[in-house]
């Protein structure tokens, strides 16, 4: 247990002093900290929302919009499949009322057909059913909506906006984001340190759905205006129309989604100098575009963001390649914030604001002084009652308790970690806690030369029986500590970030430091006595 070789005493000296380094960059004053990350790699910590300001926004989802997409991607797929039999099974009065879809099959000896080329519409990957089909008077089938099916629907939707924000925030160049789901349809995004929330609400607000329709050019323009639009037609509002309508009709099936983007650039439209945006379908999107742009040359098609006509182009010739590019009364800005919508993802389901907070940097800095304050006095209470106590054995708990501060937050900065102010507390816990082991340690040697054994027997039975003791309790504070950052959130992951890393550091220093330095001082003095 006091043998240590010298590679060893070298091995654990470095992993201290690098474990060290790491954590001054973090205690430096901001400006010191910018020049000398000119020339050295400089990670920190990074504050949270209660210590360093920010936004707190907590978005909800509107499921009856998400009902709504459903059964009109409902109604696109059922028409294809219906077209793909063998013979083509004609259907009729297609209705999408009381979030059902029905229709008729004009030869009522084709349900059947119809019905068996419904069945693969109607599960998931998951093996559950998201649609029940049934028939009423003989030839009109009715498709309602599983109970499991909304479920496994709205738990994807939410899933696929949280990542879809997350991207987008990111991309917007800001550190450490809080984004987590609250209940079956909310999502609570923290962001700490934003200077522009509203830049972040109209970002994150933005469902970024865009679509490609052809216009129907047969439309009655009055009726048009007045929002009325024929079968198989839908209006939807043109603000920048050239003919000065506020509306226009675009064909309801038969688009492209911009679900098939892997590429949105802000860039400059060569014939005006206007902002603009260029995109670029995968390769199934861009076959699709270049059929379309094939099929419909001549004619006009509008480019929808979010339920809004931005533009209406007419397509003048097949457009291969994939490669398009969206123009409008675009800023340089909103193009920016457009392009990085685009990149990021279709948010799958309308989400609006509920709640709003933000917490200014002043409360932070206060915190941290009190923090700050708390860990000082905390600290040099501990070190005073250390020595006192235990004399030199307490002298070296001292030293692996100040390593053990610089630890924690070196290994804090290089893992990028986010300290919150529950963090702090459980920093100044994880002080307090950190000499336990220690006074362990030095009870379990004063019990052995109590009974007297000799000063190497003693000290070298004293750690090897107290340790497993120290394993023991903090193996218990770290599976406690782990269940509270996986099912905890925003401030409770904070405080068990920093409770996790106090805990290996605490052991490590505790423990395997004092372990070295005893041994070192015992192999130079060979001392007959030992007084702790």
């Amino acid at each position: 247990m006091l043998d240590f070789p010298r590679w060893r005493v070298w091995m654990l000296s470095l992993i201290v002093l690098f474990g060290v380094l790491l954590a001054i960059p973090s205690v430096l004053p901001t400006s010191m900290r910018a020049q000398l990350a000119q020339y050295v790699p400089t990670p920190t910590i990074n504050l949270g929302l209660d210590l360093a300001g920010g936004s707190h926004i907590l978005l909800e989802a509107d499921t009856s919009q998400l009902a709504e997409t459903r059964l009109e991607a409902l109604e696109d797929s059922v028409r294809s499949a219906m077209r793909r039999t063998d013979p083509r099974v004609a259907i009729g009065n297609v209705s999408r009322a009381n979030g059902q879809l029905s229709f008729t099959v004009t030869d009522p000896s084709q349900v059947d057909a119809a019905r068996e080329a419904l069945l693969p519409l109607t599960g998931n990957t998951l093996g559950s059913r998201d649609w029940n089909i049934g028939v009423n008077d003989g030839n009109r089938i009715v498709l309602s909506p599983a109970s499991t099916g909304n479920e496994t629907a709205l738990d994807q939707a939410m899933d696929t906006a949280k990542d879809v924000i997350d991207r987008r925030i990111n991309a917007l160049g800001t550190l450490e984001p809080t984004i987590i789901r609250q209940g079956d349809n909310r999502i609570v995004v923290q962001v700490p340190g934003l200077e522009d929330p509203e830049a972040l609400k109209a970002l994150i607000g933005k469902t970024a759905k865009l679509e490609f329709k052809l216009v129907d050019e047969q439309a009655d323009p009055d009726q048009t205006a007045k929002g009325i639009a024929r079968v198989g037609s839908q209006v939807l509002p043109y603000p920048d129309n050239p003919s000065g309508l506020p509306n226009i009709a675009v064909r309801r099936l038969g688009g492209i989604s911009g679900d098939k983007l892997i590429k949105a650039d802000p860039t400059f439209d060569q014939q005006t100098n206007e902002p603009a945006v260029t995109i670029q379908f995968d390769s199934e999107g861009g076959q699709k575009f270049a059929r379309m742009t094939q099929q419909n040359t001549g004619k006009l098609f509008a480019i929808i963001l979010d339920g809004q006509v931005i533009s209406a182009p007419q397509i003048k010739e097949p457009i291969f390649g994939g490669i398009s590019q969206i123009s409008g009364s675009f800023t340089v800005e909103s193009a920016n914030a457009l392009s990085i919508s685009l990149r990021s993802g279709a948010l799958p389901v309308d989400l609006k604001i509920v709640e709003e907070r933000s917490v200014g940097p002043d409360l932070g800095a206060d915190s941290i002084r009190r923090g700050i304050l708390a860990a000082i006095i905390g600290t040099t209470s501990i070190l005073v009652l250390m020595f006192a106590v235990y004399g030199r054995f307490g002298m070296y708990a001292n030293i692996a308790l100040v390593i053990n501060i610089g630890l924690i937050l070196g290994v804090m900065a290089l893992a990028n970690a986010t300290l919150t102010l529950p963090g702090i507390a459980g920093f100044v816990l994880t002080i307090g806690a950190a000499v336990d082991a220690n006074v362990l340690i030095n009870e379990r040697i004063r019990e052995e030369l109590k009974r007297g054994r000799r000063v190497v027997q003693a000290i070298e039975f004293g750690y090897k029986e107290a340790s497993r003791a120290i394993f023991d309790a903090n193996s218990t504070n770290v599976i406690a500590a782990v269940l509270l950052f996986i099912f905890g959130s925003g401030p409770i992951r904070g405080f068990a970030v920093v409770l996790m890393i106090g805990i290996v550091t605490s052991v490590f220093t505790a423990v395997t430091l004092t372990r070295m330095w005893v041994a070192g001082w015992v192999k130079r003095t060979r001392p007959q006595e030992l007084v702790i």
